[in-house]
């Protein structure tokens, strides 16, 4: 089986400090794989928070995550903080990524994207990003 690589951006719009919870830790100790996930959706409702949004109003439709990938680099324990930086690229119609770098002052810890798609929570349909989304892009634009 082939390694996940996720290649992430250059530069991030947004950082923000996630402490880690004793409930984060696994039996080996450090922070388990499953609270890396949780980790990614605190950083991302931050993200959107910070440009104005939720995930069940991102300008007037809901956001659905299509699929994630993660790519573990070091442990990371009880007592340490995760600097994760976030950003929005490779925008279409009716989808885009967010990219996350996870670290600590010392190492990086994960590097992780999700797909996010537009979605009409009360039809049950993918719908187009609404016109007046403004993200700053990973390549350091505004999404039109």
């Amino acid at each position: 089986m082939s390694k996940i690589k996720i290649e992430i951006p250059a530069a991030f719009s947004f950082q923000t400090t996630i402490p880690v919870r004793i409930t984060d830790l696994n039996y080996g100790g450090h922070v388990g794989n499953d609270s890396i996930l949780s980790i990614m959706h605190e950083a991302r409702m931050q993200f959107l928070k910070h440009y104005g949004y939720t995930e069940m109003d991102f300008g007037g439709a809901g956001l659905i995550m299509s699929d994630v990938g993660i790519e573990f680099k070091n442990e990371v324990f009880y007592g340490d903080s995760i600097i994760a930086s976030v950003c929005a690229g490779d925008f279409s119609k009716v989808s885009f990524d967010i990219f996350y770098k996870f670290e600590t002052e010392k190492r990086i810890i994960a590097l992780a994207k999700t797909g996010m798609v537009c979605f009409d929570y009360e039809r049950k349909k993918i719908v187009s990003i609404p016109v007046e989304v403004r993200l700053p892009s990973c390549e350091g634009g505004r999404q039109a």
